[in-house]
């Protein structure tokens, strides 16, 4: 085979190399009958290593060597690791050559140096992340940007330990590329859920880590950026201030009612534990006028910085508890007994997941009880969970867990199912899939870590399962609680309203998925937010609790 490295790129990197003030070690893992790409990878790093003594060539079997395989987590060859006076968890799956030659000379210098060429805040922002964190940087070899997105994830992980940062080239590994869908690279995955395209900058790249695994950090941070660039208007709520309207709640109804409110130039505030509701927990919309597809939480963001472009007052991580009316006056009071007046009230609290009420629930809840498979189901690759309930959505996660988990009960407290029959047969069919009919979970079991559940059926045997998670898919209720006495509920929990989103006490309005509308899809509950609002204007001019005010003029549709 003839030398990969040309001689004059040889010259050069002769040069480069000299300068390496510590040894690296490249660990290279091959297979018994190697690939050509094996092959290939093997002589770039022999020809590399033969330029410099301060590099070291370590050549294994994955299969013959599997303990050093473990040790250093390769899951598949051709794989290079970078090694310096530590493992900073720096891999390259296939090929190192075209642009991604230029990536690993960068990372052998920065390994080498053991500087991430990063300031001193940005680092310190980096290492306050405490959970694993996995990038895998989906390349081609004639891709000129790529290397950029490469040496950004490569960046924090020489800073994080939790951070891990892997090269891999798509062609190599097509299984892959269309599991990750990879359409374009530099195409970037968090921990094989999140992703995003492109060679951003570094301190964007945590950013998106952030929105991936800490979204009210992200938030925070985020918004502070878009307020120091002049994007963000919104203020602080001021209690006992009387507001024009007070809107409850944070999912698309209330932001679509601000927006609106906002617009009609009222004095506005939205009050909520969180802006987002459901589609936080959505991995993928479809079908939204104009986004064809868009990740959930993308679209959470977009929702936000159209929202808080405006003049609106923000009480966020305020969990609503009470609200009474009185002459045109309503209170709103919260769990830490801040107290808001407004002359009208938004209703859009939406509804939350139901809980089973059982021993341990509280406990575990996050640390091994969850509602998103599709969020969380890579994190079960290899064990043993149970997803509970008996619909669409507990057969959907048990589908998303199919491929990650290594065992999945599922629990149904009756013996016939309600979920679609071509999703019950997929899942009957599944080898790793056990049902448990007319069962009920009676205990989350465990200590400081969840260590399995305790099952009940319908002759009141119990039985002990060992599971490492627990997804709850058992519907959700309407959070309704705070108004259960002042507005008229249907035999849901949901507001009635009328067709213009009136509840039955005037002033008090409602919205979204906490009402009786009966379709709940995250379209009708921005329109529903929008007619919220203005029929909320309309109340307060007609009974002359505002003046009708002239919009701004940036702001007309």
């Amino acid at each position: 085979m003839p030398e990969l490295i040309d001689e004059k790129t040889r010259k050069e990197l002769e040069g480069v190399l000299a300068k390496l003030p510590n040894p690296i070690t490249l660990v290279f893992f091959t297979e018994e009958k190697e690939c050509p790409a094996c092959k290939q990878q093997r002589k770039i790093l022999a020809e590399l290593v033969a330029l410099s003594d301060q590099l070291i060539l370590k050549v294994y079997d994955r299969g013959r060597d599997a303990a050093e395989a473990k040790r250093y987590a390769i899951d598949k060859t051709p794989a290079t690791a970078v090694i310096g006076e530590k493992d900073h968890g720096i891999r390259f799956y296939g090929l190192t050559a075209g642009y991604e030659f230029q990536s690993l000379i960068e990372t052998i210098l920065m390994v080498a140096t053991e500087n991430s060429n990063l300031s001193p805040e940005f680092r310190d922002m980096v290492a306050r992340i405490d959970q694993p964190i996995h990038l895998e940087v989906m390349t081609t070899l004639t891709c000129p940007y790529c290397p950029n997105a490469v040496h950004a994830a490569q960046q924090l992980a020489m800073i994080n330990d939790y951070i891990r940062a892997d090269m891999v080239e798509s062609t190599a590994f097509p299984e892959l590329a269309q599991r990750y869908d990879v359409t374009n690279t530099p195409k970037t995955m968090i921990n094989e859920t999140h992703s995003f395209v492109g060679a951003i900058p570094v301190e964007r790249v945590y950013l998106e880590i952030l929105k991936a695994v800490n979204p009210d950090e992200y938030q925070r941070i985020e918004s502070a950026i878009r307020e120091a660039h002049g994007h963000r208007h919104v203020r602080k709520a001021e209690p006992k201030h009387e507001y024009d309207m007070i809107i409850v709640g944070g999912g698309t109804a209330a932001m679509s009612a601000a927006i609106y409110a906002a617009r009609k130039a009222l004095d506005v505030l939205i009050i909520a534990k969180s802006l987002g509701g459901q589609i936080t927990y959505t991995a993928l919309v479809e079908n939204y006028l104009g986004l064809p597809n868009i990740d959930g939480k993308d679209m959470v963001e977009q929702f936000i910085v159209h929202m808080e472009q405006f003049p609106i007052a923000e009480a966020l991580g305020a969990d609503v508890i009470e609200i009474t009316g009185q002459e045109r006056r309503f209170l709103v009071r919260s769990a830490a007994q801040q107290e808001f007046y407004g002359k009208s009230i938004v209703y859009c609290a939406g509804k939350e997941y139901r809980k089973l009420g059982v021993p341990g629930e509280e406990r575990f809840m996050g640390r091994g009880i969850a509602f998103c498979a599709t969020c969380d189901a890579p994190l079960y690759k290899g064990k043993r969970v149970a997803v509970v309930g008996g619909g669409n959505s507990a057969f959907t996660a048990a589908r998303d867990l199919l491929v990650f988990a290594q065992e999945i009960h599922l629990i149904h407290r009756r013996e016939t199912f309600r979920a679609d029959p071509a999703l019950i047969k997929e899942i009957q069919g599944a080898d790793n899939v056990t049902i448990h009919t007319s069962s009920v979970v009676k205990e989350i079991l465990g200590d400081k870590k969840m260590t399995g559940i305790r099952l009940q059926s319908k002759n009141k045997q119990t039985q002990d399962l060992t599971i490492d998670g627990v997804f709850l898919e058992i519907g959700l209720s309407p959070n309704t609680s705070p108004v259960a006495s002042l507005v008229r509920l249907n035999e849901r929990g949901e507001i009635i309203i009328n067709k213009e989103n009136a509840s039955s006490i005037p002033g008090l309005y409602a919205a979204g998925d906490v009402t009786d509308v009966p379709q709940k899809q995250i379209i009708i509950a921005a329109g529903e937010g929008a007619k919220a609002a203005l029929s909320a204007y309309d109340y307060l001019v007609e009974n002359g609790l505002v003046s009708r005010k002239a919009i701004h003029d940036s702001w007309q549709q």
